[in-house]
């Protein structure tokens, strides 16, 4: 059967263990419409992964970034590495990321000293995305205020996505002022996310973007299994619940409207 729709899934870890079966889980995706998938790096560890995938895959582009969550896998040479690697990118590298702030680390990685070398380094990628016109996939946890401070202060040009939103409504249209767009994902499939799905209600359709974070963040009913990016599918599904009445918006105009936010976001051919 043919899926009436077709989808990017704008945050999938597809070089993580539970996909070494690339061919074979790119068609399980395929077959419900997800045609492109976008794998963010999380340091250097996987730099290499993620473009060799991508450079294998058509429907693979990737990103590359340091994430806060892997602090201390990060080397002293990091971000001289990330520019390097920056500057021999593929066509398929569309963005800089995973990265940003997150305040929800374990105690030893919130000392004032990590949390200067998380600003050092998060400052330092946005200015990479400011210089290098290229969008940025960006992680916040209990830091929407910081990382709003340094979007600001850089006004890095082509914008790119929070991803994982679960802030407010109003800190959701603070980074749509900047030029960002908000990623929606399994979260919004939990009954209990009150805050998360009615400002996915309220915000604009041409704001957001479909993401998966697979293998993590399973959806409602999925709890203890591997995501995947096949089940973007269901975020949309959740997505025309959340919203087809409440706004009058068809799955079709939905459905559309996402594409064509990925696509301009990123780029995409």
């Amino acid at each position: 059967m043919t899926f009436p729709y077709t989808f990017v899934d704008t945050h999938c870890h597809f070089d993580f263990s539970a996909f070494k079966q690339t061919q074979k889980h790119l068609d399980i995706a395929n077959d419900v419409g997800v045609s492109k998938i976008i794998i963010p790096s999380v340091g250097e560890s996987n730099w290499f992964e993620v473009k060799s995938l991508a450079t294998q895959f058509p429907a693979l582009y990737y990103s590359l970034g340091l994430h806060p969550y892997f602090l201390k896998q990060h080397s002293d040479d990091a971000l001289d590495n990330l520019k390097q690697a920056l500057s021999s990118r593929s066509i398929q590298c569309i963005a800089i990321g995973e990265c940003g702030l997150d305040f929800m680390l374990e105690a030893s990685l919130l000392t004032p000293d990590m949390i200067q070398k998380q600003y050092q380094l998060f400052e330092a990628q946005v200015a990479l995305a400011a210089d290098l016109h290229l969008p940025l996939i960006l992680h916040a946890r209990k830091a929407h205020d910081q990382v709003l401070k340094i979007l600001r202060q850089y006004k890095p040009k082509k914008g790119g996505v929070i991803h994982a939103f679960s802030g407010s409504y109003q800190q959701a249209m603070e980074y749509i002022k900047l030029g960002f767009y908000i990623g929606v994902g399994g979260v919004i499939t939990y009954p209990r996310a009150k805050k998360t799905r009615e400002t996915i209600l309220r915000i604009p359709l041409n704001s957001l973007v479909l993401e998966t974070d697979a293998p993590d963040m399973p959806l409602n009913g999925f709890q203890g299994e591997d995501n995947h990016p096949a089940k973007i599918s269901l975020v949309f599904d959740g997505l025309y619940h959340l919203r087809g009445v409440a706004r009058e918006e068809s799955r079709e105009m939905i459905a559309k409207q996402v594409w064509l936010n990925s696509h301009q976001l990123f780029s995409l051919d």
